[in-house]
């Protein structure tokens, strides 16, 4: 048994070096092809990972070797980056849904309401069961992991849409949103399953571990893909006028927008028999004449 937890302990150690290594080629390649311009907060996002990678790895290292103060110290700055990361997340959504539907100004306008909707509405349930009479890390551990999930809901929901619209959206499977949407798609469900698993069966810990480590390697070893692969320019869209997709496109663009008034006259009874009467009297002049 011993033996065991120590090669899952030497293979975590080795899976943390490689992800580690991941997050940096990321990073470069990111910045490389300069698509922090067109998605800023993924940018913002590797980069707070590559940043503190290197910081927690350290605190690990002297948690393990029971250093004093290191436990408290790696305590605080992961759950710091995870409320970090829990933020930016959710504006990494807004910019891939814009770079999605770039072609769509009326639904892109209305989506982002949508989504700010959405993401108070999920704050809003997620802490309104919360509990302060715990003490404050248990407080600290129980917001950060609400608002990770609140958003890798979100981030589910939207690879879920751009897979079901990606014909009428005429989006590319290479394209880069849908890049960065499959790979935290699968991070979020990742992160849900093995809260859930954990919480049951908490002596498998260690080979669930080393099973999420792993998807997060390959949630990484995506996006190294996408961004190391050239991405097919998107051609002008083009599409017929009696397009469902487009119909509704005009119609979110419509909303918000006063556009010239018209005035109405009300179609009253007295209004018609007003008419009916002039006409009968100009009957009866002309008859007179």
């Amino acid at each position: 048994m011993d033996e065991t937890v120590m090669s899952l302990n030497s293979a975590m150690s080795m899976m943390n070096v490689i992800e580690f290594t991941l997050w940096v080629t990321l990073g470069y390649l990111f910045l490389k092809k300069s698509l922090h311009r067109r998605f800023p907060a993924m940018g913002t996002y590797l980069a707070l990972h590559v940043a503190s990678a290197p910081v927690l790895l350290f605190f690990f290292y002297g948690q393990s070797q029971r250093w004093p103060h290191f436990f408290d110290m790696y305590f605080v700055f992961y759950y710091a980056v995870y409320i970090a990361s829990a933020v930016i997340l959710y504006f990494v959504c807004v910019e891939v849904f814009r770079s999605a539907l770039a072609s769509f100004t009326g639904l892109k306008t209305l989506g982002i309401v949508v989504f700010r909707w959405v993401a108070l509405a999920s704050v809003i349930v997620s802490f309104s069961t919360l509990s302060f009479a715990q003490q404050r890390a248990p407080i600290i551990a129980d917001i950060s992991l609400r608002l990770m999930r609140s958003v890798s809901i979100l981030e589910i929901c939207l690879l879920a849409f751009l897979c079901l619209s990606m014909n009428a959206l005429r989006l590319s499977v290479r394209d880069m949103a849908f890049g960065i949407s499959l790979g935290f798609g699968l991070m979020s469900t990742n992160d849900i399953i093995f809260v859930a698993l954990i919480s049951r069966y908490s002596t498998m810990t260690a080979p669930m571990q080393f099973v999420y480590q792993s998807l997060t390697l390959v949630a990484l070893g995506i996006w190294g893909t996408y961004c190391a692969l050239p991405e097919r320019a998107r051609q002008p869209l083009m599409m017929p006028v009696n397009s469902t997709i487009f119909r509704w496109n005009e119609i979110a663009a419509a909303l918000g927008h006063t556009g010239t008034q018209v005035a109405v006259q009300p179609a009253g009874g007295g209004f018609v028999l007003t008419d009916v009467e002039k006409a009968f009297e100009k009957s009866l002049t002309g008859s007179r004449e």
